[in-house]
């Protein structure tokens, strides 16, 4: 069963306009989506706790993750957006209802210019209350409120974006971390095998031993340079691992920051047959389609601009010496009231351009919101793939890598017995260094991987949206 759903119906510019039709945009493709993702296992529906940090099962990452969301510094700046987003919805919202002003005024004159007994001052005070409201006829100030609300929708999902992105690149970070420890661990033993190695030809080739060469102390020499030289690189990798986190945790990248020597292990699987309705948990998704809805609401209000507007205002003013008697006494208050039916006949032809403009913008929304859909989609089915893939060559991997530590230990053996050459033994160690440096990187590489699938799918595996209309 495939889930079918046109794209152009999270359009709202469906209502017609004599002065000008806006219709519904051609050629917008239909966007089918699976209801299981095609790329996870054949079983029942799988399901997690909520929370997709704990099937990690790193307290530590956990920890950072949670001091990087106090103090980090780009999400503190995309909550300033979240507040000022909100505080557009009650712009939006003031202007469906009338407006109220106060204002006073005083002036005191010297009339005469005489001795001062022949001077008068005469003092005047005014006092004036204005309302105005625009009758919403045509509901087009409803559109806009309906607008700005989108707009704080789209930046709140904006908000859980850089939430779930900064937690997840700790989490990276946090891997990237720990796997340059294990690969500094794996350097240093493999510097002292070769540095002992080197220790026992040369020995051997003092003693006048015929199993060893000139040319099998420089081969021995070579390894513990290379060595010594991988150590060196392995250290600044260690650092450029740190500082990245650093930043994020919102401290100076000093490159001091600790970790462990193992990689966590995940939960061994991903739950069998997700259900695509997790996609729409995504924030890129959720604010593309809240940009679509707004981008809607403005074409319709830019297209009911075009029609007469009514608006109501009324004053109430005094001018009086004696500024009392106006607030005691009613009748010195002057009361005007008036309504007015506005239609422009002629601009240069800006308010139809603009309703065009504005329509323009929520075809160019709705191509948008297709393009953000199918990229998630990308990412879940790659995502999915990947993760079956590094679970196989994990596994092809430590039967390699078990074959090559076995291989090491029996070269080892045969030279000190005599019975194979140097180039016999380094090449068993190149082989066992080779695969342990590839399981450091492999399991980092799924761990990485893992943490892409959660950002793909918005989340955990279990926890559906909540139902249109439920918030």
């Amino acid at each position: 069963m495939r889930l079918a759903i046109p794209i152009y119906a999270a359009s709202l510019c469906a209502v017609g306009c004599t002065a000008l039709t806006l219709k519904k945009p051609q050629g917008v493709p239909e966007l089918t989506l699976p209801e299981l993702w095609k790329s996870a296992a054949k079983g029942n529906q799988g399901k997690i706790s909520t929370g997709w940090l704990r099937t990690f099962h790193d307290r530590d990452m956990e920890r950072l993750v949670a001091e990087a969301l106090d103090n980090n510094f780009d999400l503190a700046r995309a909550e300033a957006v979240l507040r000022a987003a909100k505080e557009g919805t009650i712009i939006g919202r003031a202007a469906r209802f009338p407006s109220l002003g106060l204002s006073a005024s005083g002036a005191r004159t010297r009339v005469g210019n005489g001795p001062l007994d022949d001077v008068a001052l005469t003092s005047d005070f005014g006092l004036s209350l204005d309302a105005a409201w625009e009758i919403d006829l045509w509901r087009r100030l409803r559109d806009l409120d309906a607008a700005a609300r989108s707009d704080y929708v789209a930046a709140q999902s904006d908000f859980r974006g850089a939430r779930l992105s900064l937690a997840a690149n700790t989490a990276k970070a946090w891997f990237d971390l720990i796997a340059s420890v294990q690969q500094i661990q794996l350097a240093e033993t493999t510097l002292e095998s070769f540095v002992r190695n080197h220790r026992i030809i040369e020995r051997n080739y003092k003693a006048g031993d015929e199993t060893a060469s000139p040319l099998d102390v420089q081969f021995a020499r070579t390894n513990v340079a290379a060595a010594e030289r991988s150590l060196v690189a392995t250290r600044l990798g260690r650092e450029e691992a740190a500082r990245p986190l650093e930043v994020l945790l919102g401290r100076y990248p000093s490159a001091e920051m600790k970790s462990r020597d193992q990689l966590p292990q995940p939960d061994a699987k991903v739950p069998a047959g997700l259900p695509s309705e997790l996609l729409w948990r995504r924030p890129d998704l959720v604010t593309a389609a809240a940009t679509l809805h707004a981008t809607a609401s403005r074409a319709d209000a830019a297209r009911k601009n075009l029609l007469p507007s009514l608006n109501l205002t009324g004053r109430s003013s005094n001018s009086s010496a004696g500024l009392n008697q106006m607030l005691i006494n009613p009748e010195y208050l002057v009361w005007s009231a008036a309504a007015s039916l506005a239609q422009t006949l002629y601009d240069g032809g800006e308010p139809s351009a603009t309703a065009r403009q504005a329509l323009a913008q929520n075809e160019a929304a709705v191509r948008a919101f297709a393009a953000v859909a199918l990229e998630a989609f990308r990412e879940v089915e790659s995502a999915l793939a990947t993760e079956r893939s590094l679970v196989e060559q994990i596994g092809f991997l430590a039967a390699e890598l078990k074959q090559a530590t076995l291989a090491e230990t029996q070269a080892s053996r045969d030279y000190s017995e005599g019975l194979v050459g140097i180039l016999e033994i380094l090449e068993a160690q190149r082989r066992a260094v080779n695969a342990r440096n590839a399981m450091i990187l492999l399991r980092n590489q799924r761990l990485q991987n893992r943490v892409d699938l959660h950002l793909a799918l918005g989340g955990d595996f279990a926890t559906l949206p909540p139902a249109p209309g439920s918030e």
